[in-house]
């Protein structure tokens, strides 16, 4: 089956010569078989996947595939929806310029009303332009954190949020009704030759800059908070030191190998701040200017990562960083005389849980949603529409937060920001976040985890994490660790099934197994709270050690 639609590729007018002679370059049938057994599938919010010939690959084929399906369910809404139209956004990735470009025609060609941001924009202030313009459907051409040789079309919807599984369904069905290659793309004329394409004027930065900086959470701080930032080469550099200035941090000094966008990341080990290995050279930076924080966006500058520089680099992990920031926001918000008990936050169910004790103390509803920012923002846009209470904060740990009401993603650039005002304000009494964490520890118990990912490449790697998750779905012996309290499986959700596990072995200490939607990776959750480090750490020892023997077996 694979043989024959990569031969229909080598035979077809529609493919280019390009990817005609990569794929006749192909050394082996693996190979052949990786980039044809299927086609590249949406995963969170879109299309993701490596840069090259096939159908599962990222090429403008398949980027056009996706593109007349949205412009075909966006026809079906009726012509205010056209009108509304479709704002494009794109990063520094190999061919995001080239697939904006095509996406742009393809929508235009079917009388779909196109704002095309000029150049490379971050993330944050792609989700903000649907809020702002009021359009249908916003588009970011993004890889996100994944490896150079990715990229994606990420899906957003009217409310700036990204799509749910309702619209994403309606996408994917009509493109497995289209055949690309009877589609004639030297029939689509020239960017400029298209009326319902406008491009985006600097209006939009600006009005995302101001609604931003209504976000400040205090002036009580040390501005002279020494600050080594680094954008690992992508899209937040402008912006990310934008926030900081106009909020008066002037001591910022920026990794100069990585300031400037680059899309191979040339002098990057990891584009993922997650992994510790990404801040090589912010840490050789911050060891010459004795920095007190240590700051890193990722390439589309959604997600943002942070190490301290006490006696030694102390890296904060993005649960940590959720807590610390819910309750520094709570603080701060209860200050200015904010009722609260009218508001809430939002995480996952595969967040830890230390900021439902935070939240409770504050009599703040806590919301628990499916992994993903357009789950969480979902809430959100919910709370909006029937005003029962007002969004303050949502985050997962993957180092994504979102603050505030005036956009419906994470955002690195407002999180940079509140970062930088939570560290001032410890600054200015002598503190650092560590001390924080600790205050926070000694006050609602001791939390400790083990996040972990296992690499499953290819179609076999495919089969194999759902072999893994179907064997913990039939098992129940976990004895080692302690009798289960609960076992959930989220693939039976009916509203939005997702192929996510969970063990409970009481309220407050769990595991859970997922496949990631956006690389070929099973991800593993563990997470304690206890009243001592201790016997915290003892509880996630033998989880680590008991999944990771089972996933072996």
């Amino acid at each position: 089956m694979y043989k024959d639609i990569y031969n229909k590729w080598l035979e077809s007018e529609s493919v280019n010569k390009t990817l005609k002679n990569e794929l006749k370059n192909i050394k082996s049938e693996e190979e052949i078989e990786d980039r044809f057994y299927k086609d590249l599938e949406f995963g969170t919010a879109g299309l993701r996947g490596i840069v090259g010939a096939g159908t599962n690959r990222m090429n403008y084929l398949t980027v056009g595939k996706t593109a007349l399906a949205l412009s075909q369910v966006i026809e079906e809404l009726g012509e205010d929806a056209k009108k509304k139209g479709v704002v494009i956004g794109r990063d520094i990735r190999h061919f995001s310029y080239e697939f904006s470009i095509l996406t742009a025609k393809i929508l235009a060609e079917n009388n779909i009303t196109v704002y095309l941001f000029p150049g490379i924009v971050p993330t944050p202030i792609l989700g903000y332009s649907i809020r702002y313009l009021g359009t249908q459907a916003g588009i970011m051409i993004t890889a996100s954190h994944n490896p150079k040789d990715y990229n994606g079309f990420k899906l957003y919807w009217d409310k700036g949020s990204q799509i749910l599984s309702d619209v994403a369904d309606k996408i994917e069905e009509k493109s497995r009704e289209i055949d690309i290659l009877n589609y004639d793309f030297n029939s689509l004329k020239k960017i400029n030759e298209y009326e319902s394409i406008k491009f985006i004027d600097d209006k939009v930065k600006k009005s995302y800059f101001r609604e931003t900086l209504k976000h400040s959470l205090t002036d009580d701080i040390d501005k002279d908070l020494n600050i080594v930032y680094t954008p690992l080469s992508g899209c937040g550099n402008k912006y990310v030191r934008h926030i900081l200035d106009l909020r008066g941090f002037k001591n910022v000094h920026v990794v100069g190998e990585q300031e400037n966008p680059d899309p191979d990341f040339t002098n990057v080990k990891n584009p993922n701040p997650e992994d510790i290995n990404s801040f090589d050279r912010a840490i050789e930076l911050s060891e010459e200017v004795n920095a007190d924080l240590i700051i890193a966006t990722d390439p589309d500058s959604d997600r943002v990562a942070v190490l301290e520089n006490n006696e030694e680099i102390l890296q904060i992990t993005g649960n940590q960083m959720g807590f610390i920031l819910g309750k520094f926001i709570l603080d701060r918000l209860k200050d200015r005389g904010r009722h609260l008990e009218n508001y809430g936050i939002v995480k996952t169910v595969v967040t830890g849980d230390l900021i439902k004790k935070i939240a409770k103390s504050y009599g703040v509803e806590l919301v628990e949603t499916l992994t993903g920012f357009k789950n969480i923002c979902n809430v959100a846009n919910i709370w909006e529409e029937t005003g029962e209470r007002g969004f303050i904060y949502g985050y997962e740990e993957s180092i994504g937060y979102c603050i505030g009401n005036h956009i419906r993603d994470k955002d690195a650039i407002i999180t940079t920001m509140i970062i930088a005002e939570l560290a001032g304000y410890l600054k200015k009494k002598n503190l650092k976040i560590k001390d924080y964490i600790k205050e926070i520890y000694d006050e609602y118990g001791y939390f400790e985890e083990y996040l972990d990912s296992i690499y499953f490449e290819g179609k076999d790697g495919s089969s194999k994490m759902k072999e893994i998750m179907n064997k913990f779905r039939q098992e129940d012996d976990f004895s080692e660790i302690g009798q289960i309290y609960k076992k959930k499986d989220f693939i039976d959700d009916p509203e939005s099934p997702q192929d996510l596990l969970k063990f409970y072995f009481d309220e407050e200490t769990w595991f859970a197994l997922r496949p990631s939607g956006t690389e070929p990776k099973l991800k593993i959750y563990a997470y304690a709270v206890s009243a001592d480090e201790k016997s915290a750490k003892e509880k996630i020892k033998t989880i680590e050690k008991v999944v990771l023997s089972k996933i072996k077996k």
